[in-house]
Parts: C-alpha cells; structure tokens; sequence
C-alpha cells in the first residue's frame, strides 16, 4: 500500500491510532547532502500496513508526525538512531517511547549488533529481498519491488517486535533494556552545535592555539554545511581543516599551500571567510581557548585485562547477553586501571550481571579456573 495522499494517509493513521506500538522505517538519501532527504515511511500494525510517500505532492505528513507523537504508542525501530535523527530533522521532535529491536536483541541472547535480515530470518524465518537496499528512492515512479522491499522491513518487524518483547518479559529482561531505550529518544543525541563540531576531528598533540583555530574553522564549516546543506567535505575536508588549525595561514598565500584546498577556494569566498575566522579566533582571549584533553591515557594491567575479558565472555555466555551491550574494552582498561565508578558496566543490571565481578577479579577476591574449554570462577576463600 503506498500513500500519496493527505486523505488516504488519515484513513491510515486512524487505522492504527489505537495499536499498543507501530513498526518504523524510513528510506532517506543524504550523500549529496547535510540534511537528510526523507523520500519513504513504512508503518505497520497487524494487517494494517503502508508506504507513506513525503515527496508526493500536496501531501500533508501532520496525521503521521501526530501518530509518532502519541506517546500511548510504542513505535519499534530497528537500530534506531540513523531513522531518528531524519525524524527529528522532519518534525522537530523525537518519536516516543521508542523499541530498537537491535538493542532488545543483544539482550535476548541473538549476539552483536545482528542485521535486521539475519533477525527476520531467525525469528520469522523469511528470506529478505536486498536488492532493493541502495536504491535511489527519490526517483518517482517508486516499483512494486521497491514498495514491497520497503513494506517488508516494518512487516516482519511486528513480528520480531512481539517475539522479542515476549522473550523479555519472560526471562525478567525487559527492564534491562528500559535506560538503552529512553536515550534513543535524547535530541542531544543527534544534535551537533557548531561550536561542538571539533571534537569528532582528532588532532594528534594538540595545543590550546591548534585546538581554539580547529573549534572555530570546524564549527564554521558546520555552519556552512548546514546553510548550503551540503556533505561536510564537500565545504572543506578535514585535512584541511586540521592543517589550518596547525598552521594558521594568514594569507590567500598561505591558504594556496592548505593540502586538499584548491586554488579557486582559496581566492574565493571560503578563502575569505576562513581568513577572517582564523584572525577572530587568535585575537579572542586566551583564557576562552580550550584546553587539550586532560583524560589521562589509560595504563592498563594487560594481564588483568585477560582476565576481566573471559570473565566477560564466561558471564555473557551464562546469560546469553551480547558482550559489547555490557562493556567495551576501553571500559575493561578502565576498571583495570581506575577506582572511576561510574562506568557503564559497573552500574545497574550491568553491575549485577558482571560489575560486582569483576571488581572482586579487581581485589583478589575471584579467581578463573578450568581445563580446556571449561572455566569457571572460583570465589576465593570458599570452599
């Protein structure tokens, strides 16, 4: 069923509004572009399922944006993030409460970040139409293949949804994953403000004047990206941001010799610009440039590391919990190396599953033992 029209899409709407939860998708391009272009939304409940086409003329998305809206519904998603940042993109807010059946799958024991194929096979077993996948789906006509790609990705959802939710409540798992879910629906998540854009560019020993210049060419750039809603390499690639920061031209001279920055930018308006914002950020106080990271590098004992890493392995395989939802290794380095309390896996269900155990590794007090391919932990001072 494709939608291309405001009445049809409130007959639709209505259809569900009552459902416990809806599936998601979306299909949107952005390779040519810094704002997402929202071209498809798959909704689907029960026997109840459509395509919804934004890019139809005159249509009217509000039923839509107000079905997402309803917080009575739960709206289903799989590895959620990328389809919640166009919709915050579209609407100004974010779906909720939101399920990732991705993140509800680590938990109940179907292994790492698993593809939605892989799941739908699993738990439905169907076999899923890819072919689809690196459509162009701005272009109009959509096919009946495309549609029926597109459908299928929110149909075999509902089931998933279900299967996985029952699996939850069933193992006493459902709050477990209640945290993960809520910061899906956190904007600050998918929102980068200009001044803030420096800190996905790494710059290897950095000074504070290196990292002032890297702030403001960086957030400039961002601001340029969004104006001309252009990709951020397409404004300026980050070589070249990093090598201005290094070395503060002062000249169009001197922005000729920027590698991966041609001739006509640097005589151009970006030249001038970049000038500009590299005189305003040296002549601005220095008590306002920013400090370089004063994380310390983490020592960690390597063999301790080991240990915590099977502990992690041996208690995930127990509990048939996927390894990375509860700790990543620049987490174990850091319970190897550091009193910090606070990390992810030293609170919560997370602390109960594997925390408090491997702090006890930590002190002393557990030990790992075992032949060949049987360990198991031996608390010390038992019996």
């Amino acid at each position: 069923m494709l939608i291309a029209d405001t009445r049809e899409l409130e007959r639709f709407c209505q259809q569900v509004k009552d459902a416990p939860y809806v599936a998601i998708d979306t299909e949107f391009l952005r390779e040519r572009t810094y704002w997402p272009r929202l071209c498809l939304v798959q909704v689907a409940h029960g026997e109840h399922a459509a395509a919804i086409d934004p890019l139809a003329g005159g249509i009217d998305l509000a039923p839509l944006w107000g079905l997402f809206a309803d917080d009575r519904v739960v709206k289903v998603l799989h590895s959620a993030s990328q389809d919640m940042e166009v919709l915050l993109h579209e609407t100004g807010r974010l779906p909720a409460p939101v399920f990732d059946s991705q993140i509800a799958a680590m938990v109940a024991g179907f292994g790492d970040q698993v593809g939605y194929a892989a799941l739908a096979s699993e738990i439905t077993g169907a076999t899923l139409d890819k072919a689809s996948q690196r459509t162009d789906w701005s272009r109009r006509p959509l096919t009946d293949r495309q549609i029926a790609y597109a459908l299928s990705d929110v149909t075999h959802l509902c089931t998933i949804y279900e299967h996985l939710l029952e699996r939850l409540e069933a193992t006493g798992r459902a709050a477990w994953v209640a945290d993960d879910m809520a910061a899906l629906a956190d904007e600050s998540t998918y929102r980068t403000e200009p001044e803030d854009a420096y800190l996905r560019i790494k710059i290897r020993r950095p000074t504070r004047r290196a990292l002032q210049l890297l702030r403001a060419v960086a957030a400039w750039r961002e601001k340029t990206a969004q104006q001309r809603d252009l990709p951020r390499p397409w404004v300026i690639k980050d070589d070249a941001v990093i090598e201005i920061a290094t070395h503060a031209p002062r000249s169009v001279a001197a922005l000729e010799r920027v590698r991966r920055l041609d001739r006509e930018q640097a005589h151009g308006r970006d030249g001038r610009a970049i000038l500009v914002v590299v005189r305003e950020a040296l002549a601005a106080p220095e008590s306002d440039w920013p400090e370089p990271p004063s994380r310390p590098e983490i020592q960690a004992n390597n063999n301790l590391v080991a240990l915590l890493q099977a502990l992690l392995k041996l208690r995930c395989k127990e509990h048939d919990v996927a390894p990375k939802l509860i700790a990543t290794r620049d987490e174990l380095d850091r319970i190897a190396a550091t009193d910090d309390e606070d990390l992810r896996p030293l609170t919560g269900w997370r602390r109960k599953l594997f925390g408090e155990d491997a702090l006890a590794l930590k002190a002393s007090r557990l030990a790992l033992t075992g032949s060949g391919d049987d360990v198991r932990v031996v608390r010390l001072g038992d019996p």
